[in-house]
Formats: structure tokens, sequence, C-alpha cells
């Protein structure tokens, strides 16, 4: 098992990188499955929204986009994440760039393990899911709400 990080053209580092990849894999544990393969590939919007016109047919601007390739109880995937959206809803939320990273990192793992919010109901357990992964890295890591 190992998850990946790729800073591509962002001018973005993402720190604690060691803790993430650490906090990522026990978020796949805790919810019964066993880690695989991760890559979480940090891009601009452009390149995000070129990724969702042409496998997606969306023609929007997106946070995230998450590839599932699991094999049975084995998670694996790429997450592409827009960090201009992160740093754009990091503001809208008046959170950290780093803590909106880890809340929208946290969203794709929880997608392959097979959460949805398509419904109002499923965006519900979605956010829960999320708060309760941000809640289990700052207590791993002994970090204070940013």
């Amino acid at each position: 098992m190992a998850i990946f990080i790729h800073e591509q053209n962002t001018m973005f580092h993402v720190k604690q990188k060691r803790f993430v990849k650490t906090w990522l894999k026990t978020l796949v544990q805790n919810n019964g499955a066993k880690p695989g393969d991760i890559n979480i590939i940090l891009q601009s919007d452009e390149e995000i929204l070129a990724l969702n016109q042409q496998a997606l047919q969306h023609d929007y601007y997106t946070d995230i986009i998450t590839f599932n390739y699991n094999s049975n109880k084995t998670i694996s995937g790429d997450l592409f994440i827009s960090i201009d959206r992160i740093k754009e809803n990091a503001l809208t939320f008046a959170s950290s760039t780093e803590e909106e990273l880890r809340r929208v990192m946290a969203h794709g793992v929880l997608h392959l393990l097979g959460f949805n919010d398509k419904t109002a109901r499923e965006q519900q357990i979605m956010r829960k899911k999320e708060n309760e992964a941000l809640h289990l890295f700052r207590e791993l890591f002994h970090v204070k709400h940013e």
C-alpha cells in the first residue's frame, strides 16, 4: 500500500505529508477496508476542468475528481484535486488551506470507500464522515482545529 502525493504545476506543497499518508491509511482501515495504492494529484483549475470535460463530459470546475480502481476490499484510486478550488473554498468557509485540502482528500477517499453525495441525505452522511476524518487527523497527530 502506498499513498503518493503529486504536486503538479501548482506552486503548492502539502505540509506534513507523512502524517497525511498515515491518516488516510488509517481512515481506510477504520472503514473495514485494506489500503491499496492511492494517488493524490494536485492540479490547477484549468487542468481539472480539462479532465472533467474529457473524462466525465462535465463542463465546470470542481474541487475533486475521483477515479476508483478498487479490487475486492482493497481501496485504490486517483484523486485529482484543484488547489485553486481548495484555496477559494478555504476563504469561503473560513478554514485554512491545509484543513480544506484534508477535507477534500477525505472526501475522495470516502468515495473510494463507497460513500456517495448525490442526494441530500448522502451529502449529509458524507459531511459527517468528512468531519470524523478531520477529527481523526487531529487526534492522531495532536493538531489543533485550523
